[in-house]
C-alpha cells in the first residue's frame, strides 16, 4: 500500500507538471459488454472466441489471466485465447504474425510500433466504439495516456483513438535495501530534491564490486540512467515543439548526455549494452546484480517476493537545476483491422483499459495506477 501510494503520488506530480477507420461493423453478435446493453431477447448469443496477445513478467501473465476470467465472466458468450510472450521477443514476434495475415485480436502496442500499425491500417480506429459505450468518460481518463493513441492520419498526438492506454506510469527509483545497508552505504531520502546525481553516482561507484577477482564487474551500482530524464532535468529537450528545430546540439542536451554517458564509459557503474544484452535491467535487479534501477509500477508484482530488501527513493535531481526527470511509461491496447470479431475485441481492451471493475482489479493485483483520475485520485 505503502509502494502504491507512492507511485500515485509521483503521478500525480508529474502529470499536472506535463501538461476515419473501421467503425467496427466486423463483429456479427451482440457483445456490447460496457456499451448501452442491446436488446437480445430469448435470442441466444452466438458463442466467439477471440485472441490476446501481450508480454511482460510471469506476475504479470499471472495477473492478465485473473483479468480476463473476470471479463468472460462479465461476457460469457467470449472465450479468450491470451498468449504472453517474453518481452525481448514480442516486437518481432507481433510483426511476424501481422506479415503472415494472423494478426491478434487484441494486443500490446507502444510508440513507434502503434504509428507503424496505425499509419498502415493494422490497426482499428476506435472511436466509433468509443461514442457508443458509457464507459468512455473522456474527461476521467489523463489526458496523456490517451494522446499516446491518437492518430490524425499523420500524426500521432491528435485525432482519433486507434487504442486505448494499458498503463500509464512515472518511473521511480527502485534500491536495493538490502545491498546498501551491507555496503554501508546511506539510504536515499524520499524526499524530493533531497537527492542529487552526484549522490546517486557516489552510491553507484560504492555498490559496484567484481565480486571473484576477475577483473569483471559483477554487480553494478546502477543499471542505466534515463537519457530523457537527464535531458529534461538539464533543461534541455529532443525539440522545440513551437518551431520543429531539432535541439539535441544545445549545451543543456550535450552536458545531458555526457553525464550518462560517463557513467558507463569514464566510471563503470552500469552495464554495458553488451551486459544489458546478456541479462536485462529488470532481470539484472531481480537477481540481486544492480543497486539501483529505473521502475515502473507494472514492475511490483515480480518484487514481491524477492529474497532482498527494496525499496523507493525519490529520482535524483540535476544539482545545476535542482530538477528532476523521469519517464512515463505506457502502453497501449489496439484491435486489429482484420478482426472478424470486432466489437467483442473492442470490449476486451476497454474492459481492461475503461472498466471500474477492470481498473481496480488491475491496481489491487499491484499491475498500474488506475487510467481512471478518480480512482487513481481514491
Amino acid at each position: 500500500a505503502k509502494l502504491g501510494l507512492i507511485f500515485l503520488l509521483c503521478f500525480g506530480m508529474l502529470l499536472s507538471a506535463c501538461s476515419s477507420g473501421n467503425n467496427g461493423s466486423g463483429s456479427t453478435t451482440n457483445g456490447n459488454a460496457g456499451n448501452k446493453e442491446a436488446e437480445t431477447g430469448n435470442k441466444p448469443q452466438e458463442q466467439v472466441k477471440i485472441s490476446f496477445m501481450g508480454h511482460g513478467s510471469p506476475q504479470e501473465k499471472e495477473i492478465f489471466m485473473k483479468l480476463i476470467k473476470s471479463y468472460e465472466t462479465k461476457y460469457p458468450n467470449v472465450k479468450v485465447e491470451y498468449t504472453s510472450v517474453p518481452p525481448a521477443e514480442y516486437n518481432q514476434k507481433l510483426s511476424t504474425l501481422v506479415a503472415s495475415g494472423k494478426t491478434p485480436d487484441v494486443f500490446y502496442v507502444s510508440g513507434p510500433q502503434f504509428y507503424k500499425f496505425a499509419e498502415a491500417g493494422t490497426i482499428q480506429n476506435l472511436q466509433p466504439f468509443l461514442e457508443t459505450t458509457e464507459l468512455f468518460q473522456e474527461d476521467n481518463v489523463w489526458k496523456q495516456a490517451l494522446d499516446r493513441y491518437r492518430f490524425d492520419g499523420t500524426q500521432l498526438g491528435q485525432g482519433d483513438l486507434y487504442g486505448l492506454p494499458k498503463d500509464v506510469g512515472p518511473w521511480a527509483m527502485a534500491y536495493n535495501k538490502t545491498m546498501f545497508e551491507e555496503a554501508g552505504v546511506e539510504l536515499p531520502p524520499a524526499e524530493v530534491g533531497k537527492w542529487t546525481w552526484d549522490n546517486w553516482l557516489d552510491a553507484a561507484k560504492k555498490l559496484t564490486k567484481d565480486d571473484n577477482g576477475d577483473g569483471k564487474i559483477d554487480i553494478y551500482g546502477g543499471a542505466n540512467f534515463t537519457l530523457e530524464g537527464a535531458v529534461w532535468a538539464s533543461g534541455g529537450d529532443f525539440i522545440d515543439y513551437g518551431t520543429g528545430k531539432v535541439t539535441i546540439d544545445t549545451p543543456e542536451f550535450t552536458n545531458a548526455m555526457q553525464w550518462v554517458a560517463d557513467l558507463r564509459l569514464k566510471h563503470n557503474v552500469t552495464p554495458s549494452p553488451e551486459d544489458e544484452k546478456a541479462l536485462n535491467a529488470y532481470s539484472r535487479f531481480v537477481a540481486g546484480k544492480v543497486g539501483m534501477f529505473p521502475m515502473g509500477p507494472w514492475d511490483q508484482p515480480g518484487f514481491w517476493d524477492l529474497p532482498f530488501e527494496w525499496d523507493i527513493a525519490a529520482w535524483p535531481v540535476n544539482p545545476a537545476t535542482g530538477k528532476a526527470g523521469t519517464w512515463v511509461g505506457s502502453m497501449g491496447y489496439s484491435v486489429s483491422s482484420k478482426s472478424k470479431h470486432a466489437q467483442e475485441a473492442f470490449n476486451l481492451a476497454a474492459f481492461l483499459a475503461l472498466d471500474a471493475e477492470g481498473q481496480k482489479q488491475n491496481y489491487e493485483l499491484g499491475q498500474a495506477v488506475p487510467n481512471l483520475i478518480d480512482m487513481a485520485k481514491g
